[in-house]
């Protein structure tokens, strides 16, 4: 089996001891792989940018409620460069951050203390190319836009969209819709 590299390895992020990570491992139950848990925690609270395919064998499990694991630990905790290197997934962290389900100052604490202030960073500017009057995700980039720029890319622009569909990505420099909501 090959192993999967992190995230933070292919952006050259050094990752540290996470107290989040601690966390989301004492609510997991069952044999889950943790990114596979903050993908469906993010689907059961209405995430539809990406999902998981299910294999039909996904086990039954009790979602924790928002007093016990908020969205901005949810958003932080997709974005944390310990995670595998699946950039797509970043998506659902977007999608939360777009329809404005997040505290700003609850995410701004935690990305920092987290070490992800740099990826959430990356994401407002390539969101900020899709929808470029959003509050909250200009809020973030003046917050960390200074940060450090990443070694590679992280995702474009296009991939944080709802619907492309009236948009040519050949001729278009932005969407016809905003950020999925």
């Amino acid at each position: 089996m090959v192993e999967e590299q992190t995230l933070g390895k292919r952006l050259g992020q050094s990752v540290h001891v996470s107290l989040l990570r601690r966390k989301i491992r004492r609510l997991m139950r069952g044999p889950f792989l943790l990114e596979d848990w903050l993908l469906d925690l993010a689907n059961s609270r209405g995430v539809r940018s990406v999902s998981r395919i299910s294999d039909g064998l996904k086990q039954e499990w009790e979602a924790p409620g928002l007093a016990e694991f908020s969205n901005e630990e949810l958003v932080v905790a997709i974005c944390q460069p310990q995670n595998l290197d699946r950039p797509q997934w970043l998506r659902a962290a977007a999608e939360i951050i777009s329809s404005e389900r997040v505290n700003f100052e609850a995410l701004v604490f935690l990305a920092k203390r987290e070490r992800c202030s740099r990826i959430l960073a990356e994401l407002a500017r390539q969101a900020l190319v899709a929808e470029p009057d959003h509050k909250l995700w200009r809020r973030i980039l003046e917050d960390f836009g200074d940060a450090k720029p990443l070694r590679d890319s992280l995702i474009h622009w296009s991939r944080l969209t709802s619907n492309r569909a009236g948009a040519d990505s050949r001729n278009s420099r932005r969407p016809d819709r905003p950020l999925a909501r």
